[in-house]
């Protein structure tokens, strides 16, 4: 094999930390699939931070994930797991997803976080849920919904409200709304649902601190998912910290606003995990 080139040669293999696979019986009864990293030399009772992948109709693969790489680099172990409907898997088990948000589908992340629990993996206190987009969602889902599982939360342009989301997606994305609705909720026929699984509307539940970060040029979730969400939380007791950048969209390209992000993410974490890592409370003036 002759080198022709590398992506980031200053990356040294030695220092990342690996990423094994997981499979466990859903309370569903069915097989999961997900992988976990844990930080060199630290394999028991670990800071987790779980990752739901976007979409939510993607999956997660096996490879290098910088961002997983840079929180194993500050001691945090990661879980990334294939929820129901998450793809890869056959068509039965993608189906499996529809009209599941907040429910089947969380139900599939919290049986990987009891897992690392129960097999203290995990630290039982300390465990963050964060995500972007439909990750967003399962974050904010996470800490409304299953409480007792989270000591804080991350939401990275994350959908709220379903009904604002499906009502108010892009102009190219208009001749697919009637799939939405039999994958995600009809706004008339599944209301409802809908209401009682949109985090917006279920705050007063949420009683971990919450770092939301929002691009407001974000084409499909946009700032209104994330401002009602604000909004919302500090009507109630939340604790919330929200940061917004004016000239992002979906996913920062800029490479400040990218540092000044991980830089908060990084102080938030340390903060409400308490891993040791040192924390610093001016991290969102800077």
């Amino acid at each position: 094999l002759l080198l022709l080139g590398e992506l980031a040669p200053w990356i040294n293999p030695a220092l990342m930390a690996d990423m094994e696979p997981l499979t466990l019986t859903s309370r569903h009864g069915y097989q999961l699939h997900g992988y976990l990293t844990l930080p060199i030399d630290l394999k028991k009772n670990v800071p987790i931070v779980v990752i739901p992948h976007a979409g939510p109709w993607t999956r997660d693969s096996w490879g290098y994930n910088s961002e997983v790489q840079f929180l194993a680099s500050r001691g945090y172990g990661v879980l990334q797991f294939n929820f129901s409907g998450s793809v890869g898997y056959g068509r039965a088990f993608w189906e499996q997803g529809f009209k599941q948000w907040g429910q089947k589908m969380q139900d599939d992340i919290s049986d990987g976080v009891l897992y690392l629990k129960q097999g203290n993996i995990a630290e039982r206190n300390r465990v963050a849920i964060y995500g972007c987009s439909y990750g967003g969602y399962a974050a904010l889902a996470g800490l409304a919904f299953t409480p007792e599982l989270y000591t804080c939360g991350i939401d990275y342009s994350g959908i709220s409200n379903l009904f604002t989301f499906v009502e108010n997606i892009q102009a190219n994305w208009q001749p697919n709304k009637e799939m939405l609705y039999e994958m995600v909720g009809d706004p008339i026929m599944d209301s409802t649902m809908m209401k009682k699984f949109s985090p917006a509307f279920q705050t007063d539940q949420i009683n971990s601190p919450i770092l939301i970060v929002q691009g407001a040029k974000h084409p499909r979730v946009r700032k209104s998912e994330s401002d009602q969400m604000v909004k919302a939380l500090e009507k109630g007791n939340g604790s919330v910290v929200y940061l917004v950048e004016p000239e992002e969209g979906d996913g920062w390209h800029n490479e400040e606003n990218r540092f000044k992000f991980y830089a908060v993410m990084e102080n938030f974490l340390a903060q409400h995990l308490n891993n040791g890592w040192k924390h610093d409370p001016n991290a969102l003036k800077k």
